[in-house]
């Protein structure tokens, strides 16, 4: 697993997580503990997009719930902007969005935000304006009277959302943010935090939308099994060596058989060749030879998605094997 930094020289991390864990109580009478967090150590530097990757069950909410106070850790600690996760005033200046929000759906979007607005403490005619901003921030606008339970599962997400960030917080935690979310919501909600980490607030959010991690984040932690198994930027993760070389080519007139086209598949009246990066300039020289048309020469890089199927398929097996040990 890649390390953090210590260096000393860099200002206080936005969120510190040290050897986090958390147990439950499971089996016959609860006499067995199953943990579900094992001793997770991660910072979350201020003013970036954190991604927080892993499949179902791997402890991504879980970490979550931990640092918003909604479940107590067994062992462990974290810190908020310095403060320690046990400091109510914490939360002032934290925004989050739940993997499930449910709200009074007897509320139109206004009114429940109107609602959240007060316990921040805003003025009848700053509440106003600031509902109305953030209601456009979210595409809702034309829909702010009409009551939530009359909402799409989308739409409902976007108001959760609005909500998170009503009170223009500095750090903001979303637990699965594009769930239930066509991909025209999708993109909405990624230009959201987009324009949060111009304006300079730390964004923390859990996905299993690889994509999406590698469009949006600064780094991504990847947690499986309850262990953090990878932190650093998308492309870090994967590494930077190419696996190979792709071209993509096109014959004028010539069938001639030559070593690169038994090689290639045809797709249409295109070829596509896959071959070691050393191999290049000799298949470029065939292809000259043949009167080829070269479209595009391209490397082969793992992808995030490879990467993370690898550790998940890994921990996979190790499971297997254990259980079997067992028996």
């Amino acid at each position: 697993m890649r390390r953090l930094s210590n260096n000393r020289n860099m200002p206080t991390p936005a969120i510190e997580i040290e050897n986090l864990s958390k147990e439950y109580p499971h089996g016959f009478l609860h006499l067995k503990r199953k943990r579900s967090l094992e001793n997770l150590s991660m910072q979350v530097q201020t003013g970036e997009v954190f991604g927080f990757l892993g499949p179902n069950g791997a402890g991504k909410s879980t970490t979550i719930k931990l640092l918003m106070r909604l479940i107590f850790p067994t062992s462990g600690t974290a810190r908020i902007l310095g403060k320690s996760i046990e400091d109510v005033s914490m939360h002032q200046q934290v925004g989050y969005l739940p993997e499930q929000p449910y709200f009074y759906d007897y509320l139109t979007a206004a009114e429940l935000l109107n609602y959240f607005a007060r316990f921040h403490g805003l003025k009848a005619a700053d509440r106003r304006e600031r509902v109305q901003r953030m209601l456009k921030k979210v595409g809702l606008e034309t829909a702010k009277k009409i009551q939530l339970r009359k909402y799409s599962k989308g739409m409902l997400q976007r108001t959760a959302f609005a909500q998170a960030i009503l009170h223009d917080p500095q750090v903001v935690v979303l637990d699965e943010p594009m769930s239930g979310l066509d991909p025209l919501g999708r993109r909405e909600v990624r230009d959201i935090i987009l324009e949060l980490k111009k304006e300079g607030r730390t964004v923390l959010f859990s996905t299993h939308i690889l994509s999406d991690a590698e469009m949006l984040c600064d780094r991504v932690g990847v947690i499986v099994g309850g262990k953090l198994r990878g932190v650093g930027a998308p492309g870090e993760m994967v590494g930077i060596q190419a696996q190979g070389m792709e071209i993509l080519f096109e014959l004028n007139g010539t069938r001639n058989a030559f070593p690169l086209l038994d090689k290639a598949t045809k797709t249409g009246e295109r070829y596509r060749a896959q071959l070691p990066e050393a191999d290049l300039y000799e298949a470029l020289a065939e292809l000259k030879a043949a009167g080829a048309r070269i479209l595009s020469v391209t490397q082969l890089k793992p992808t995030l998605e490879e990467f993370f199927m690898n550790l998940v398929d890994a921990d996979r097996a190790q499971a297997n094997a254990v259980e079997v040990n067992a028996q």
